[in-house]
């Protein structure tokens, strides 16, 4: 059985109180949650099954769970052609542009060999 999906307000890995950013980074800590975030960012629905093969075959019982979760989080909903980022979660992947870009610089600083 899973955790109960992070939300404001209740308590939360490192917050007993739910404070909203404890809850976000919970939820976004999960499991494969930034993967489906990301796969998701174009706005175009998607399938379970496309979904999974696009988020590096992650098991259906996690992928489900994820899902589960940020459904209950209204930041991905379902659709007629499948899951697709709600406003919020279009606006979450807006606000967490500039920590893609300071990773980069971070990445550039720190000069490790990585691949994009």
């Amino acid at each position: 059985m899973s955790a109960p999906t992070p939300l404001p307000g209740k308590p939360v890995r490192g917050s007993s109180t739910g404070r909203p950013v404890m809850a976000l980074l919970d939820l976004l800590g999960r499991r494969g949650t930034l993967r489906l975030l990301w796969e998701l960012r174009d706005g175009h629905p998607q399938s379970f099954r496309l979904l999974r093969a696009s988020a590096d075959a992650i098991s259906p019982s996690v992928l489900n769970d994820r899902l589960k979760e940020l459904r209950e989080a209204r930041l991905v909903e379902l659709g007629e052609g499948g899951y697709l980022l709600t406003a919020s979660g279009a606006g979450l992947l807006r606000h967490l542009k500039p920590l893609s870009r300071w990773a980069d610089d971070w990445a550039v600083e720190s000069n490790p060999p990585f691949c994009d």
